[in-house]
């Protein structure tokens, strides 16, 4: 660290000089081309025709490397959409500007006025004519050979990982496009997108634990959503029959690789579409957005294939217990033999749990990472799933489903309860569960109910988490890889709020130790 505040101080000293001179951070460059779209139309051309051209052109950005030769000198500038070379020379430039540019360091942001050619190696290159310093770095960029090795410092600090990993660019590309196919997917299906409250005054649509907060004007509680599903229903009841959110939930609950407490979601609902007509939409969803974030619905992850063109495998939890957890057909509905399973899990299932329950607990112990390949697991019991209607056919499950791929959960949908009363009920039930100390159980929302009683039609809803999706279609092990800034603990040593911040008289801040 000794070393990197050194060159720190250094750079601090040119930043001075250049403050002395003038304006330092100019603002009257705007480079008219991209890195990629010159290679892409130029990139190709033989020098012999490329040269007597003079296409003239114009680009900005970060110096990544640099070649000084006398009084000739290479760089390599990196833009949003890739790298290109720069050629500056002398007698191109000026002697005046030759002498800066040698001063000036790996990874200040530079703007340059040229024309293309090829070098000798065959680069295509921009021959400078005129060349300027737009931004100085005060910090030095990681080794340009191995970039940032630290994962954690990656995701401290995205900024560089960005600047550094080709890779980690890559990745968030490939998410941006994921997510507007999903956006584009859905409004062309007749969806409505929409946009519903962050802040709750009464939290629900999931059984989590929410951050709380309080709002001083209106002297009250609030909850940072967990799920924005009775909201969305609302808007059922208010007449719009199909309806879309891609948004931010927040669950005050542990961090892992597949869990941050800030994540995105998409939630769509549906008058007149039943679980089964879910996952069938959902099955193209995932389909699309595979296509264009990948190139194709068949992709590898963690070095094993998954196939999302193939029609997914469809399992009741009974089922998926027959077929991956070892248990006989008999087996699977006997309430002793489910008990000593999962006691061999090292799990105690409370005395009081029914056979619907049983399985479930059974499928969340041993079943759920063997789905590799996308499965849906339907029938849930319904004491798991106080908002989805439950089956004409049996009415201890549910109408509901999970998308299983990679052993992790991608969606969760069913057909929902439009039942005033049955909802009433099973809100009551959630309440108590919440006096008896489950801080995940739901609270009752009595506007919630008195929404239904105006009369909700038969719908079908269903959430995606969008950060696991493209974990899967990027190969990406952990969900803090698809999530820019990631929620991380506070660096060892870091104050709570640094002094003087915000002040206005505040001294610069200085290298860190």
């Amino acid at each position: 660290m000794s070393d990197d505040n050194q060159l720190i101080a250094e750079r601090r000293e040119k930043l001075a000089a250049l403050r002395r001179q003038g304006v330092a951070f100019p603002n009257d460059f705007k480079p008219g081309h991209h890195a990629a779209d010159l290679h892409h139309r130029h990139g190709q051309v033989p020098n012999e025709e490329l040269e007597p051209q003079a296409i003239a052109v114009s680009v900005g950005g970060r110096m990544m490397l640099k070649r000084v030769m006398g009084k000739a000198c290479f760089a390599t500038l990196q833009d949003s959409s890739g790298r290109i070379q720069l050629y500056v020379t002398q007698d191109a430039v000026g002697a005046e500007a030759l002498a800066a540019f040698k001063h000036w360091d790996l990874g200040d942001i530079v703007g340059c006025e040229g024309t293309l050619f090829r070098t000798k190696t065959g680069e295509l290159s921009v021959k400078a004519t005129k060349i300027r310093l737009v931004t100085k770095s005060l910090r030095p960029l990681p080794d340009k050979f191995h970039g940032m090795t630290d994962q954690e410092q990656k995701y401290r600090q995205r900024y560089v990982d960005l600047l550094t990993d080709d890779a980690a660019r890559a990745r968030f590309v490939a998410r941006s496009k994921a997510v507007a196919s999903i956006r584009n997917f859905m409004v062309e299906h007749g969806f409505l997108e929409v946009e519903t409250p962050m802040l709750h005054p009464i939290p629900g649509g999931a059984n989590a634990k929410p951050f709380v907060t309080h709002h001083n004007a209106l002297e009250q509680e609030m909850f940072l959503r967990i799920a924005p599903e009775l909201y969305l229903k609302r808007l059922l009841v208010g007449g719009f029959e199909r309806v879309f959110e891609i948004n931010r939930n927040f669950r005050n609950e542990g961090l892992s690789v597949r869990h941050n407490p800030e994540f995105t979601m998409m939630e769509f609902y549906s008058a007149w579409w039943t679980h089964h007509d879910l996952m069938d939409f959902t099955e193209q969803l995932l389909r699309h957005a595979a296509r264009a974030a990948s190139g194709s619905a068949v992709v590898s992850y963690g070095g094993r294939e998954v196939d999302l063109e193939e029609p997914f495998a469809r399992l009741t939890v009974r089922e998926a217990l027959i077929a991956h957890a070892g248990v006989s057909a008999a087996e699977a509905v006997d309430t002793a033999t489910l008990h000593a399973r999962l006691k061999a899990q090292g799990e105690e299932p409370p005395a009081h749990w029914t056979l619907a329950e049983l399985q479930f607990g059974l499928f969340e112990a041993v079943v759920e990472d063997k789905l590799w390949q996308p499965t849906y697991i339907v029938d849930y019991p319904v004491e798991v799933s106080p908002l989805a209607r439950a089956s004409d056919q049996d009415p201890t499950v549910t109408e509901r489903f999970e998308l299983f791929i990679t052993g992790r959960e991608i969606a969760n949908g069913f057909s929902e309860l439009n039942d005033a009363e049955d909802q009433a009920a099973r809100f009551a039930a959630q309440a108590a569960n919440k006096e008896a100390g489950d801080e995940e159980a739901m609270y009752y929302d009595a506007d919630f109910i008195r929404a239904l009683e105006y009369g909700m039609p038969p719908a079908g809803g269903c959430g995606v988490g969008i950060d696991r999706l493209v974990m899967l279609l990027t190969d990406s092990p952990s969900i803090r890889d698809v999530i820019l800034f990631p929620a991380l603990r506070r660096e060892s040593g870091e104050p709570a709020l640094r002094p003087g911040a915000g002040d206005a008289g505040a001294a610069p801040p200085q290298p860190e130790p």
